[in-house]
């Protein structure tokens, strides 16, 4: 549940800043000066929808490494990380990218990439993991991460999640109008910005959110599908990455920072499939055996 809430917050949180910012600056008595503007209420829905999320994508290297308290290899200090390294090193020339930086925090069974460009990406593993797979497994984890970074996930699920906050800030402005419409009957004279339509614009944002996560989760549990198949294929089998995956399932994985949680080995998880974004451990071991993805 708690999972799911901060991620709710945090999506809904850059929309509402946004909303309100741009309301102080007048814009809201500009859509709706001569009744309700749809071509500029599309732009000032772009505006808010997209700025949130193009602006986490351009950080999100940064506040990974801050949210993890990760540290990117620079000179190996042991056999690990000189492995480590290496083994980036050949899976990144055979997914056809740019190294990226590789860097090691504290914590239990889990990895993630991240970073805005395939070329200039963040591939991170946790201590917990390094200490209870064999090399063959770390390295399917790694061909996963690579493989989510070569078919560029991170930018994807921006852009995904941009168009989807468009749409319910456009959504919920719409159906603000009307309410105060219904409501006040003098949407003229304030602009259609009586207390009908900010009552309204919150709970739909927070409705329409709730089903536009929704659908970012049923996208990142795919993507999933096919970061396992690009291990497999990296590694020229899929045995790795089901031995890997079956390792998973019998260890408590630590949980990321929401920021970061789509973009690790393991996560969402059990309270609602809906909302989770990862399928479960033993379908994605099910879509390897079989060639699904």
């Amino acid at each position: 549940m708690k999972r799911i809430f901060l991620f709710l917050v945090t999506n809904l949180a850059v929309i509402v800043v946004m909303s309100v910012v741009l309301s102080l600056l007048g814009v809201n008595r500009y859509l709706y000066s001569r009744g309700l503007d749809l071509g500029s209420l599309l732009v000032f829905s772009l505006v808010v929808g997209f700025t949130g999320s193009i602006i986490s994508l351009l950080m999100s290297k940064q506040m990974a490494k801050w949210s993890t308290g990760a540290y990117v290899i620079e000179t190996p200090s042991n056999g690990t990380e000189q492995w480590l390294l290496g083994t980036v090193a050949k899976l990144s020339d055979a997914a056809g990218i740019r190294m990226p930086e590789v860097a090691v925090y504290e914590g239990e069974p889990n990895a993630f990439a991240t970073g805005a460009f395939k070329n200039s990406a963040l591939v991170a593993v946790s201590t917990g993991l390094l200490a209870n797979m064999t090399h063959e497994e770390v390295e399917a984890v790694l061909g996963h991460e690579i493989a989510h970074v070569a078919n560029g996930d991170m930018v994807t699920l921006t852009l995904i999640q941009g168009v989807l906050n468009t749409f319910v800030v456009f959504l919920a402005r719409v159906v603000g109008f009307f309410v105060d419409n219904l409501l006040s009957r003098n949407s003229e004279n304030n602009g259609g910005r009586g207390l009908g339509y900010f009552v309204t614009v919150i709970v739909c944002e927070i409705l329409f959110g709730v089903l536009a996560s929704i659908i970012v989760a049923w996208f990142s549990r795919y993507r999933e599908y096919r970061a396992d198949a690009g291990s497999a294929r990296l590694l020229g089998s899929s045995r790795p990455m089901i031995h890997a995956l079956q390792r998973l399932g019998h260890m408590a994985s630590g949980d990321l920072p929401k920021n970061m949680t789509a973009m690790g080995i393991n996560g969402g998880g059990a309270f609602m499939s809906l909302f989770a974004t990862h399928p479960p451990i033993e379908k994605r071991i099910e879509a390897l055996q079989t060639g699904r993805v």
